[in-house]
């Protein structure tokens, strides 16, 4: 059983009765009432408000599509951070657009992660929040404006930012417990079935999703070309959390490899991958990399001209599957269960599954908790190089 919401702004009496009295989740009568609603749009203009459940999809869609864009909806989505977890909304906005093309999605993020939404085509406006969560410039949403707000952010910051909305705020559900009982009781049945972006997409209601992964769009004068026939593998050694990170030193003795296997590698990550960059690079010259500016498009132009990446459980990893690009991502500390696994893309993924310590972290420690780092040690360089080849057809 599924819900729509609708408001009825104007109309007749008597076209709302015949309406509202069609209204049924028998099949004949279902059908009946939206080629009324159809044709009748000029009489009774509508607007999600009051619920209607029904079983036929096919009927869901062109029922809910019709009403809405009668009238244009606003919509306001707040995501403050990270890089990955801004990536992973992108399926929700395609979701929003694909419903009703003519929805006007606005988003709240912050600055520094801004350029990952700043050129996506579904969006209206992007207001971005510093640091501190002022917003930049002093330029904030109107949140009266609004016919719904999600809440994907859903901490104590983004409720105190939206204390005054009076609109309907829809919030991600995080399922803090079913995390804190995966992490300390390592009891991850509880954890949910569904990944991150579909969990965002079940954020509101009468939407779904498609088959298709995350996003991120370059500047109209910025066109990076593909090469399906590359030889270049890029690595992404950086992570911000220590037990999120396969061994530099692992990186390195990878590389070698592909250099002798007539592979080219390129260092790719941020001003705090600078380090990682320059290490591999002081041993092994041949080597490319980028790491030094916290530039996305640069880092996801890069990224495209690779056959493959290989990457930490880190926003890099999402980055580089929404460029369309084949990921072999390293799982530490966190696991897949936590819905954050590279989504609708070309992947494999390594993780060491015969430790009981495992998840320590749903997000990643400064430190491993048990001293032997045994998740990321027993990873071994060969092991990435195997599955790596078989991801590159090689």
């Amino acid at each position: 059983m599924r819900q729509i919401r609708f408001k009825i702004y104007s109309g007749t009496q008597h076209g709302l009765n015949c309406l509202l009295n069609s209204i049924t989740t028998e099949r004949a009568l279902a059908r009946q009432s939206l080629f009324f609603a159809a044709s009748n749009l000029g009489k009774i203009q509508l607007i999600c408000n009051f619920t209607i459940e029904y079983n036929y999809s096919f009927y869901t869609k062109k029922f809910l599509l019709n009403p809405i864009n009668a009238q244009r909806q606003k919509v306001l989505i707040f995501r403050f951070s990270s890089l990955g977890d801004v990536l992973l909304t992108t399926p929700l906005i395609r979701a929003l657009k694909r419903k009703n093309d003519g929805m006007l999605i606005d988003f709240v993020v912050k600055e520094q992660y801004s350029d990952l939404l700043k050129y996506n085509p579904r969006l209206n406006t992007v207001y971005t929040i510093t640091r501190n969560y002022d917003f930049t410039e002093g330029k904030s949403p109107d949140f009266g404006s609004y016919d719904y707000i999600i809440d994907l952010q859903n901490n104590f910051r983004s409720k105190k930012i939206l204390s005054g909305a009076a609109k309907p705020v829809y919030k991600f559900k995080k399922h803090s417990i079913a995390k804190f009982l995966a992490v300390k009781l390592k009891k991850t049945d509880r954890l949910p079935v569904l990944p991150v972006p579909e969990r965002y997409i079940g954020s509101f209601p009468g939407i779904e999703a498609d088959p298709l992964g995350c996003e991120f769009y370059f500047p109209p004068s910025f066109l990076p070309g593909e090469n399906p026939g590359s030889q270049m593998i890029g690595i992404c050694p950086g992570s911000k959390h220590f037990t999120k990170q396969w061994p530099v030193e692992y990186f390195l003795e990878l590389s070698k490899k592909l250099l002798s296997s007539g592979y080219k590698v390129t260092v790719i990550g941020g001003a705090d991958d600078k380090i990682y960059g320059e290490k591999i690079k002081n041993l092994l010259p041949e080597v490319e990399t980028v790491c030094g500016a916290d530039d996305l498009f640069l880092i996801g132009k890069t990224m495209k001209e690779c056959r493959a990446v290989v990457c930490n459980d880190s926003g890099l990893m999402h980055l580089a599957t929404a460029c369309n690009v084949p990921v072999l991502a390293i799982f530490g500390s966190t696991i897949q269960g936590f819905g954050f696994a590279p989504y609708h893309a070309k992947s494999i993924i390594l993780e060491n599954n015969f430790l009981s310590c495992r998840p320590c972290s749903h997000i990643g420690l400064a430190k491993c908790p048990k001293k032997h780092f045994k998740c990321m040690k027993e990873i071994l360089p060969e092991q990435v190089f195997q599955k790596l080849t078989g991801l590159t057809g090689r």
